[in-house]
């Protein structure tokens, strides 16, 4: 020990555990969040390993952690239903050399620009799309493929809940992991000991084991199959007016969510601020990635990265490390994906949609309007 530096033996221990907590509140992220989008599940579990070796490793943001986001999902959703899987590498990965780009260029001030209550508007949108989606999800059922029939034919998925007994077993999973979440949060913080995702969907996924349900469980392909590299086909698409409005959508959500988490994460702790330029570059090196290997969008994830700084994360190899857990996870453990309930999934994805909507904000609005 004494030929390690004094400044690196104190923060290797602190970054380590910190990078442990923060891979066990990621790891059924990633895997939740590709589910509800429509692709494997390795996919996104690939994305939060860029997010932590990548990103992770690249200057900007020094305690922020990045990786596949709820706020994406209803547009990769449908971007993957449009256009197919096939281009969603192409697409992100244009929206990543976007990124780069306006980042050289010093344009990352101009996303800070962005009111507060354009991207919380925008993100409740999504949300609500989130929600209504996943509950289809959680019956085991396909949703409907616009955002407006997903909320109207929730009375019709309530009747086929009711009159199947699979369909309800599946929901009674979806809404049990969201219970547990709800509770979970209520517990002293000396007892809980694992974060609240991971606890519900093990919990979930003990009670499909026990009770033997009938529900539809995550599909494993393995890592390296589920690796769909981008063809010259591919970027003929890019041609298309469609395809280029869903890059500019892309690198707009992810930038300006990516650079008001950096604005947050700031607010947490003492250390070096945000260089808003070189993480919005560093985004857009991490979906560079993500796009030649096929995965999903990545953006700085507020959740992780409060929990990166809560749980005494003192340097970017915290979320370098996250990183390279999910890594060792899915190269070694694939096979624990394929028990765990897609209704389990769905709940964790429904939560995270409540958590985009603005609802301490809608409070005092409302009384107001009355008042």
């Amino acid at each position: 020990m004494s030929a390690v530096p004094v400044s690196l033996r104190r923060t290797l221990r602190p970054d380590v555990t910190a990078s442990l907590v923060v891979f066990l509140v990621a790891l059924p992220l990633c895997v939740g969040v590709a589910v509800a989008s429509g692709v494997p599940a390795e996919l996104g579990l690939i994305t939060g390993i860029v997010g932590g070796l990548v990103t992770g490793f690249l200057p900007g943001s020094s305690l922020q952690v990045s990786g596949p986001a709820a706020g994406l999902t209803v547009l990769v959703y449908e971007a993957v239903q449009e256009y197919g899987l096939s281009a969603l590498g192409v697409i992100v990965l244009a929206a990543g050399l976007l990124q780069l780009l306006l980042g050289a260029l010093r344009c990352g001030r101009w996303f800070r620009a962005i009111s507060v209550s354009v991207v919380e508007g925008m993100l409740a949108g999504i949300g609500l799309l989130l929600i209504a989606g996943q509950l289809y999800g959680m019956a085991g059922i396909s949703a409907p493929t616009s955002g407006i029939a997903k909320l109207t034919g929730l009375p019709g998925l309530l009747i086929d809940v009711v009159g199947s007994t699979q369909a309800l077993s599946a929901f009674a999973i979806g809404a049990g992991t969201i219970a547990a979440m709800l509770i979970w949060q209520r517990l002293p913080a000396k007892t809980r000991v694992l974060p609240g995702a991971l606890a519900a969907v093990g919990l979930a996924t003990a009670a499909t084991a026990l009770l033997g349900l009938p529900v539809a469980m995550v599909q494993v392909t393995g890592l390296l199959t589920a690796i769909n590299l981008p063809g010259l086909d591919d970027f003929g698409r890019l041609a298309r007016v469609g395809v280029l409005g869903t890059v500019v959508t892309f690198m707009l959500i992810a930038s300006a969510e990516s650079l008001f988490s950096a604005a947050a994460v700031d607010r947490l702790h003492d250390g070096a601020r945000t260089d808003y330029d070189k993480e919005l570059m560093a985004q857009g090196v991490g979906n560079a990635v993500c796009g030649v290997l096929g995965a999903l969008p990545m953006t700085a994830v507020i959740v992780r990265s409060a929990t990166n700084v809560h749980a005494g994360a003192k340097t970017k190899w915290s979320r370098v490390l996250h990183g390279a857990w999910l890594l060792l996870f899915a190269a070694l453990l694939p096979a624990a994906l394929g028990i765990i309930p897609i209704a389990a999934l769905a709940g964790v994805l429904v939560h995270a949609g409540f958590k985009l909507l603005p609802i301490k904000h809608l409070t005092p609005m409302w009384r107001e309007h009355r008042g």
